[in-house]
């Protein structure tokens, strides 16, 4: 039986010429193959942030290596080991459950609760300005913020080590602000001993000004360089100030020369601050920067989803779907709108309708179009009876051509719509895995099964793939 590190220590030979040596020690310095299963290679990975970062940058480069090696891989899957630090350690490690992700394991910080305003000790005076609602866990992930969420993730379990300083950066309500609370808040609980400071940069510079105005500015200096974690929001707001400025950056380097973790947050890229000294802006660039993007329409329904829950309303979907649809660019305003819609539930005992939000929409903004049409992509006949129907929804759902999910090119953009693709035809028109293949260009039913087996398994913990297979079918009219 061939030895699993003789098959992954030479694909790493391979693929480290091809990224390079800087990149290649980022992300692929804490990896082992863990086993080869049904076609199926098993990578181990240290965080979800990498995990990401490989399966989007480097996942047919990993596959065409191992592939030259052992020909009966088709397929990689990623398991998470966030609390290992080498790659021995990942060699070591005793899969007992394959259903099972060793990140779901937990440390034994990782049992504590999050400590609320009254239960922060004296060191972690100041995060009493952290927002205790806003978690990691509840952060609606979508594509334009999957990439931020899992920076911010691997952040809480390593500060001070991953990516620092981490500059978020993006519009206004895209949910920066959730994010760096959530972070405080997971530092935290991960690390109960940590002093996290909290506070955004017109308070910093509220607070420099009144510090040089009463001779109390070295009380200021200790306050914020015993932090941690500095968390600054909206630092666009320091461009102009010298003197706020001059601060920050001794700030900045003294926590820095200490391995203290700093986390900041733009309305804008940090090349494009004006009135941001240079020697500060180099600082904000040399960690790792984030943009948080719009959320697409089906981040949007699961954020309204999600709000609705938390406030124990029940509003008919028809209208979360129209609020969704029609409130593109600003989670706040989505979150403001349904808010007026339950108020008016409560105090008048009736049901939110698709016409009474319209109002609400146009109030909030009278340049909005309104949009009724949001089920675009269903089949004529109202609902998804054929294999060329699930096709023809999931290929517009992503974007893609008929020819591109039914083909053979395993790019994940392609591959992971095919799969689900033939997943639906099993499980909601229950066609046979030969009939399916042969839909799908002939493939071999082998292929068809293995796809429905991985999209089921992933479906019981990977919450984004849950969520676009249920935006699917809704698409469908199941």
């Amino acid at each position: 039986m061939t030895n699993l590190k003789d098959i992954w220590e030479p694909v790493l030979k391979i693929i480290e010429p091809k990224i390079g040596r800087r990149h290649f020690v980022t992300f692929f310095n804490n990896t082992a193959l863990l086993g080869i299963n049904n076609g199926v290679a098993k990578i181990g990975i240290i965080s979800v942030f990498i995990r990401d970062w490989i399966d989007t940058k480097y996942r047919d480069m990993i596959l065409d290596a191992i592939r030259s090696f052992d020909s009966s891989v088709i397929d990689l899957d990623f398991e998470i080991h966030s609390v290992l630090s080498s790659v021995e350690d990942l060699r070591s490690v005793k899969i007992v459950d394959n259903n099972a992700t060793t990140a779901r394991s937990k440390s034994k910080t990782q049992g504590r609760k999050i400590p609320n305003k009254e239960e922060v000790n004296v060191q972690g005076i100041r995060s009493k300005r952290l927002n205790s609602r806003y978690l990691l866990d509840n952060f609606v992930v979508g594509q334009g913020t999957r990439l931020a969420h899992a920076a911010c993730s691997a952040v809480a379990s390593n500060p001070g080590s991953s990516y620092n300083p981490l500059f978020i950066y993006g519009g206004v309500g895209l949910g920066k602000t959730h994010l760096l609370h959530a972070t405080g808040n997971e530092i935290l609980k991960r690390h109960s001993n940590f002093a996290v400071v909290y506070t955004t940069a017109e308070n910093f510079v509220n607070e420099i000004v009144e510090g040089i105005r009463t001779f109390k500015m070295n009380d200021i200096k200790k306050n914020y360089r015993k932090a941690d974690c500095l968390i600054i929001d909206d630092v666009q707001f320091l461009a102009s100030r010298e003197r706020t400025q001059e601060e920050f950056f001794h700030t900045f380097n003294e926590l820095y020369d200490n391995h203290k973790q700093i986390i900041l947050s733009s309305d804008r890229a940090p090349r494009e601050l004006v009135g941001i000294e240079d020697r500060l802006r180099s600082r904000f660039e040399m960690g790792m920067m984030v943009d948080v993007g719009i959320p697409d329409y089906e981040t949007r329904l699961a954020i309204l989803q999600q709000k609705t829950m938390g406030h124990q309303a029940i509003i008919p979907l028809d209208v979360l779907e129209f609020i969704a649809y029609n409130i593109q660019d600003n989670v706040r305003a989505l979150e403001g709108i349904l808010l007026q819609a339950i108020a008016k539930a409560k105090l008048e005992h009736t049901t939110p309708t698709v016409k009474m939000v319209a109002r609400y929409i146009e109030k909030f903004d009278a340049k909005v179009e309104i949009q009724g049409d949001i089920h675009k992509y269903m089949p004529a006949n109202g609902s998804a009876r054929t294999i060329d129907d699930v096709i023809e929804v999931v290929s517009a759902y992503y974007k893609i051509s008929h020819d591109e999910i039914k083909g053979s090119v395993r790019k994940r953009e392609y591959l992971m719509p095919r799969q689900i693709s033939m997943y639906l035809c099993r499980v909601e028109l229950n066609q046979s895995f030969e009939k399916i293949g042969l839909e799908f260009g002939g493939k071999n039913h082998t292929t068809v099964m293995n796809a429905y087996e991985k999209i089921k398994k992933l479906l019981d913990d990977d919450y984004n793939l849950v969520r676009d297979v249920n935006a699917i079918k809704r698409e469908m009219g199941l």
